[in-house]
């Protein structure tokens, strides 16, 4: 079992950027592949970015790469995603999700799920 709880969201002007961040505990993080998923007002729960146990493989979504960037501190059991260049369609609850499978893009390929923070674009 593994609790996860985000942080950092907010309201920002368009161009701006916002460093979301996931603590999590229980069992070893360092067992668990992370996610960041976001979910739209009307909208389904979108992938945004994955990392691997050890943080050397990511992969991003493509409507976030080049502004977003997913990392994780083993040691200080979080992970991050950093958001740069945020636009109004950006404008999500953002998600962080941990598998103790292999890190994927699906929602259904995830155990633990957060409350999720809430990320405002004004234009």
């Amino acid at each position: 079992q593994v609790q996860l709880v985000e942080s950092g969201g907010g309201l920002v002007q368009a161009g701006g950027s916002l460093r979301l961040s996931c603590a999590a505990s229980g069992r070893s993080f360092s067992n668990y592949a992370m996610g960041w998923f976001r979910q739209a007002p009307g909208k389904e729960r979108e992938f945004v970015a994955r990392i691997s146990r050890s943080g050397g493989s990511t992969y991003l979504a493509n409507s976030v790469k080049g502004r977003f960037t997913i990392s994780r501190d083993n040691a200080k059991n979080t992970v991050y995603l950093q958001t740069n260049s945020l636009k109004p369609e950006d404008t999500a609850v953002y998600y962080c999700a941990a598998t103790s499978g292999v890190a994927v893009t699906t929602i259904s390929g995830y155990d633990y799920w957060g409350q999720g923070t809430q990320v405002t674009v004004s234009s």
